[in-house]
This record gives C-alpha cells, sequence and structure tokens, in this order.
C-alpha cells in the first residue's frame, strides 16, 4: 500500500456546500465548531467517478475546482475527505463525557439511598 506522498495527484468539482447549523450535542453544548460548510465533491480516477466530502470553515462555490489526491490502489480514497475517522473521535468523546455523567449520578443516587 503506497504512503500518502505517492498518491496520485488531480482536480476534483465541488457540487454542493451547505451551511451546517450548529447541533446539541455534549461536547460543543450547540456552539458551532470552525467547520461550518460540509463541501461534497466528485473526481475521476482511472477512468470512473468518485464521490467525497468534508467539512470547511469556509464555503467553496458549487462548480469549482480543488486539488485532491488519490490512492491509486483504493482511488475512493482520497486527502480531503476524512473518512470514518473525522468524525468518530469526536463521538467518541462525546460518549464517553455523557456515561460518566450518567455513571457518576446512578453512583451518587446508590450513595444517598444507602445514609
Amino acid at each position: 500500500m503506497p504512503d500518502k506522498s505517492q498518491w496520485i495527484g488531480t482536480e476534483a468539482r465541488v457540487i454542493t456546500c451547505s451551511y451546517q447549523f450548529a447541533r446539541m450535542n455534549t461536547l460543543t453544548l450547540g456552539i458551532q465548531t470552525g467547520e461550518k460548510f460540509r463541501i461534497a465533491f466528485d473526481y475521476y480516477a482511472h477512468g470512473k467517478l468518485y464521490s467525497g466530502e468534508f467539512q470547511s470553515p469556509v464555503a467553496i462555490p458549487q462548480g469549482a475546482t480543488i486539488a485532491i489526491r488519490y490512492n491509486p490502489l483504493s482511488p475512493e480514497e482520497n486527502s480531503r475527505s476524512g473518512g470514518a475517522s473525522s468524525g468518530t473521535g469526536r463521538h467518541l468523546i462525546a460518549f464517553g463525557i455523557a456515561g460518566s455523567v450518567v455513571l457518576s449520578l446512578i453512583w451518587l443516587t446508590f450513595l444517598r439511598g444507602c445514609s
């Protein structure tokens, strides 16, 4: 598997750029994070069309071209899309915080019931 420095460069065309409203969640408490726009794009690799998306702090107009790099052995992997890891870390942290709060409340309830 080639490392990212050996990926092939190409241009992708922006298909959509949409504003993301702040969502209530444990981590941000409804406060907008730095990345406000969801950018969807298409690109060709080995004669086949692929799609991806990423979050950006600035809007990129529909139809604009952006530079990306893709894995020649697995063209659906590209340098712009975060893949599964992009949001998963934040979700795990949010679930961890929520879980610790719930467990703390259960423990406090248990302690009050024993006295």
